[in-house]
Parts: structure tokens; sequence; C-alpha cells
């Protein structure tokens, strides 16, 4: 059933949230950019877990969503 419901707007949701409460906790720049390789690395192990290949959106959504966070960040010092 929670495998129907990450299929909808929930797969991107949940991260955005998620990347908001990291935003309030004013990460540096090099944090951000961790976060978002061990996004992208999760993101790629899960896709040959056979459970876990079903909630991929997460990782991937956490790593997309803190990208334009560095994207604005860096735009921002600028």
């Amino acid at each position: 059933m929670l495998h129907r419901q990450l299929e909808s707007a929930w797969g991107m949701i949940v991260p955005g949230l998620i990347v908001a409460a990291l935003v309030w906790m004013d990460l540096s720049f090099s944090q951000w950019r961790m976060l978002v390789v061990i996004g992208l690395l999760a993101s790629s192990v899960m896709l040959y877990h056979k459970r876990l290949r079903h909630y991929v959106l997460l990782p991937s959504g956490i790593a997309f969503a803190s990208g334009l966070a560095l994207v604005i960040m860096n735009f921002g010092m600028k």
C-alpha cells in the first residue's frame, strides 16, 4: 500500500520537506555537497535491492532538492 502512495507526489514531497528542514539547520556548502553525494549513492544502491527499489525516489529526491539548495546558495553568495 505504501508503494502505491510513493508512486504519486509523495516521492518528491517527503524529500522536499526533509530538505526544507535541513535548510533551517544552516548547513555549510560542503555539508550540502556531501548530502547530495550520499543521496545519489543511496539511489544507486537501492536500484539493485529487490525491496528498496520501490522507494528509490526518496534519496534521489533529497539529492535533487539539495542540489537546488546548493544552486540557490551559490547564486546568493555572489
